[in-house]
């Protein structure tokens, strides 16, 4: 099982939902590869943004090794699921899909979520620092909801 986290410029959501997926998987022991990617190549080769560093880091995970990529098409044959963070995501991911097969992989991420109230991650990257522990909060939640799903199957 592969698993594609992605968010804009993979520096702040979907790096988050990387290392918060890795750590359930690793503590869990299971052969599931997780990684990240944004749309856009604002951020390529960067690391998180310091503040989601230090909202992981205080959570016990460890995101600073992670280094911003762009989503490609070759993303679609390299991973069975792509979780994205929001709508705008979404299209864009999908505007690169080849084929109905490729569209079938991707979906939101807090579309896993019983609660129908949220269902973006919202970008902290201009906001507080309570923005970067509220997406901790929903990325969480979500990530467990996908672990669960997949020691079920």
């Amino acid at each position: 099982m592969r698993i594609l986290m992605v968010c804009l410029g993979n520096i702040c959501r979907s790096p988050m939902a990387d290392g918060l997926m890795r750590k359930k998987v690793q503590d869990n022991q299971l052969d599931i590869y997780v990684d990240s990617a944004g749309t856009a190549n604002y951020h390529v080769g960067g690391a998180p943004d310091t503040r989601m560093t230090a909202t992981a880091k205080s959570k016990g995970i460890d995101i600073s090794g992670l280094k911003a990529r762009q989503f490609i098409v070759s993303d679609f044959d390299a991973f069975d699921l792509i979780y994205v963070m929001d709508q705008s995501n979404y299209n864009n991911v999908v505007r690169l899909a080849r084929n109905e097969t490729d569209i079938q992989k991707v979906q939101l991420i807090l579309e896993l979520r019983t609660s129908p109230h949220e269902i973006e991650v919202p970008d902290p990257y201009y906001g507080g620092q309570d923005g970067f522990e509220h997406v901790y909060q929903l990325l969480d939640e979500s990530t467990d909801i996908i672990l669960k799903r997949l020691t079920n199957e």
